[in-house]
This record gives C-alpha cells, structure tokens and sequence, in this order.
C-alpha cells in the first residue's frame, strides 16, 4: 500500500471528508485473475500461486497435451500428464452428460482448469459454471461434483498437492442442496 497521505475531499458545508483508502485486494481484484501479478511457473511449485501458474502454463501449451485427449462415452476418460515433488497433473475429458459425483480429495489440494468447453461445478454455494479459462482452486476436503451439462466435449486439467492418493464419494446430491448443508464445514 501506498504510505503517502491522501488528499482530502471537501464536502458541500466546506468541512474536509476522510480519504478514501482502498486496500491491495479492492484495488487489484482477485489476485489469481490477475495475470500480470502471477510470478511465472517454476520447474517445481510449492505455493498455491505456483500450481495455478503451473496449470495456465500446461493450459497455453496446447501442444503438450491436445494430441493425449481421448473422449469415451462410458466412462470419464483421464491421462496423467505430469509428476513432480509432491503434486501430479491430470487431464480429462468430458462427454455431455458425464459427471464426477459427489466427491472431495482427501488430504490433497487442487487446481481445476478448463481447457475446452464448459463444465458445472455443483457445491455447498450451488451450481458455478466454469468455461473454457476458468480455473478453481480448492482446500483438501473440499466436496464438489463436475458435470459436463452441455451437448459438446469439454476438457479438464487437474493439478492435486500433494498428489491425489483417495476421492473418497459422498451420498448425498447437489441436485438436493438440503444434503450439502448438512456437510462437515471445509468440505
């Protein structure tokens, strides 16, 4: 923030109005939508600011992984793109109508990217739709469901720190927002 005292506005009786100071967060937004304010990707992140570098770096390169997408109308398709210290890279693909089910991650956190399409998250705070550069970043015991509720493909790219060892399936649906409230809180 910047220490330099604030000029004072003078209001209509003639008596100075307090300064308006506005903090870092009002004045640049959502620091992981700012591009400029992201440091580049190093060759093993270990902030979260890094693995979400890390995936619009992956996300860019579409040459590193557009060859790999397979679409399979059975079941969600995935490839694990890359592994490092203590996180891995996943991409998947996505058919109209496929979905994850309500899961969380365990003791991982993550980063979820959408390289192609539109996906649906449906959580605590109800449905978000997610397009093509959209970007989510969640806490380990996060409960989520994705679904790909449109008529065209859609590609995903997950990054898991540490890396994904369980997703463990929950019960209950977001179809029915009752059941998500009664979720432990974090999830």
């Amino acid at each position: 923030m910047n220490s330099t005292p604030q000029p004072s506005a003078t209001t209509a009786t003639g008596a100075a109005a307090p300064a308006v100071v506005e903090s870092d967060l009002q004045i640049a937004g959502d620091i992981l939508s700012v591009q400029h304010l992201l440091q580049p990707a190093r060759e093993h992140p270990a902030t979260v600011a890094e693995f979400v570098g890390l995936a619009r770096s992956i996300a860019a390169d579409r040459a590193q992984w557009e060859h790999l997408v397979r679409y399979d109308a059975t079941t969600r398709w995935y490839h694990r793109l890359r592994t490092g210290p203590g996180y891995e890279v996943w991409l998947l693909s996505w058919v109209p109508g496929q979905g994850s089910g309500l899961h969380d991650h365990g003791g991982s956190s993550g980063v979820l990217t959408v390289l192609e399409g539109e996906l649906t998250e449906h959580g605590r705070r109800g449905p978000l739709t997610l397009a093509a550069g959209a970007q989510r970043v969640f806490a380990p015991g996060y409960a989520h469901e994705v679904v790909n509720d449109t008529l065209d493909g859609a590609v995903s790219l997950h990054v898991y720190f540490p890396g994904l060892t369980e997703m463990p399936m929950h019960s209950c649906s977001p179809a029915r927002p009752e059941t998500l409230a009664d979720a432990p809180v974090g999830a």
